[in-house]
């Protein structure tokens, strides 16, 4: 296995350009992809009319990429371990380019929905590929540490990014150039990367474990899709009922093939240690709940104080600013309270942000509460995912970090699928029927009531389960 080596005397602190511009090149890449999940959101009825999707298709252009993105995460990110971090990091951007441009000229559905399968695709490589080559890349300490910060942060501003971006260029330009965006940023890292990134696979590659690796994807897919059905139809769906037991049928049957296998996918000793176990489930909260909240607030926005999409986009730029506050005093706050107690300090105070929320009215004057709880729940929310990325790919030899940075990946995606529909159903439950801003108030604040009740279970659980592991 080859690394990234440090030239400077230090290992904990970056100097040189070619660390710098690795750096560089990685957050790059992080961030159009944290973008490309809501920047098409805003924009969806306007796509729909040009290109000629029913009402009842529209979905497929956002869940088509949520599915790719989520279930082929941890298989990319193994296949990066064994066939080169770097070779599928290049690959997935070039792919990412070419399906932007195809997205941004498409004039038929299935030439757009075959672009979004694509930049999901693109999105399940670039992603652990690009997470293993900062953590192979820089020492565990300080410097990974504050590279992780970044990481984090750029990413959690992306997600607001892409929703403001999405209305902006729909607004003033045309919804093809939150495809078109891609295209530039992918050219320019395809022309940086190979002089910068340092290839790093197993000297001795395995044969690829082909039945774990198809029921661990189809595992997930179907496991996505029912979330995303639940979400959509209701948890009483037939489909959304089948999916979710097939998903879990072949993940079960994914974990009984690692058992048997000489060579596995996944190690099942990477996973029962208690750092990738509980870190990763502590990381699947933190995206539950703090994307479950953005919809929750969207609905108050726009159903109860009225406002349209794009107020309500902006609204959530406060959020932006708090997720890169927490990014930057993070590495401080590890330094200080070690990986356990800052995941434990970010979910408690995110949930003493989240709780002031129930309080929410009908009035604009509510405004300002919500805006100060979002920056100081943004704060916290990120403090807590960088404490469980720094958690999860610790203490694990390179030969598995694209494993390692899979499973974070994982964790992320299926939070963020996880979170909406649970919350929808407990908003919708608590409406009693009603669709009302009356009935839409009770049913925001009851889950808010929820997910500031997670945010605690998670400090809990952090707490109780989450001990320092030995190195593998």
């Amino acid at each position: 296995m080859t690394v990234v080596e440090l030239t400077a005397a230090d290992p904990q602190r970056m100097t040189g350009p070619r660390q710098r511009l690795t750096l560089l090149v990685l957050l790059t890449a992080g961030f159009t992809l944290a973008v490309d999940f809501s920047i098409l959101n805003v924009a969806l009825p306007v796509i729909g009319q040009d290109v000629g999707f029913s009402l009842a298709n529209l979905q497929w252009i956002a869940t088509a990429f949520a599915l790719c993105a989520a279930g082929f995460t941890l298989l990319f990110g193994r296949v990066a371990d064994l066939f080169g971090r770097k070779r599928i990091f290049l690959t997935g951007m070039a792919l990412l380019g070419i399906a932007s441009l195809v997205g941004g000229i498409a004039t038929a559905p299935p030439v757009l929905i075959a672009a979004r399968i694509a930049q999901g695709l693109a999105t399940a490589a670039v992603t652990p590929a690009a997470l293993s080559l900062l953590t192979t890349s820089f020492p565990e300490g300080r410097l990974r540490e504050r590279a992780l910060s970044l990481n984090g942060a750029l990413m959690a501003a992306g997600f607001t990014t892409g929703a403001i971006l999405g209305g902006l260029l729909t607004d003033l330009l045309s919804w093809r150039w939150a495809f078109f965006v891609n295209v530039p940023v992918a050219a320019m890292v395809l022309a940086v990367a190979p002089r910068v990134l340092v290839e790093t696979r197993l000297d001795r590659r395995p044969r690829l474990d082909l039945w774990g690796a198809l029921s661990v994807t189809g595992g997930l897919l179907a496991l996505v899709y029912g979330l995303t059905r639940a979400g959509e139809e209701s948890w009483a769906d037939g489909r959304a009922l089948i999916a979710l037991a097939v998903g879990v049928l072949l993940l079960s049957l994914f974990l009984l093939i690692e058992r048997r296998v000489d060579a596995p996918l996944v190690p099942l000793r990477v996973l029962r240690r208690p750092n990738v176990r509980w870190g990763n489930l502590a990381g699947l909260l933190a995206f539950v709940t703090e994307t479950s909240l953005v919809f929750l607030l969207t609905l108050y926005l726009q159903r109860v104080l009225g406002y349209s999409p794009l107020m309500a986009g902006l609204s959530f730029a406060v959020l932006g600013v708090g997720t890169v506050v927490g990014g930057s005093i993070a590495p401080k706050v590890l330094g200080r309270l070690g990986t356990r107690r800052t995941i434990v300090a970010g979910f408690l105070l995110q949930a003493a942000a989240t709780l002031p929320l129930v309080l929410l009215g009908r009035s604009d004057g509510w405004m300002a509460l919500l805006l100060i709880a979002t920056f100081i729940g943004g704060v916290a929310n990120l403090v807590a995912i960088v404490g469980f990325m720094v958690t999860a790919t610790s203490d694990l030899p390179n030969e598995v970090q694209g494993l390692a940075t899979g499973l974070t990946t994982m964790s992320q995606q299926v939070g963020i699928t996880m979170g909406i529909p649970v919350m929808s159903a407990i908003a919708t439950a608590a409406m009693s029927g009603g669709d009302g801003p009356a009935q839409v108030l009770t049913g925001v604040t009851t889950a808010i009531w929820v997910n500031a009740g997670l945010c605690v279970l998670a400090a809990v659980l952090t707490l109780a389960f989450l001990h320092p592991a030995k190195a593998a």
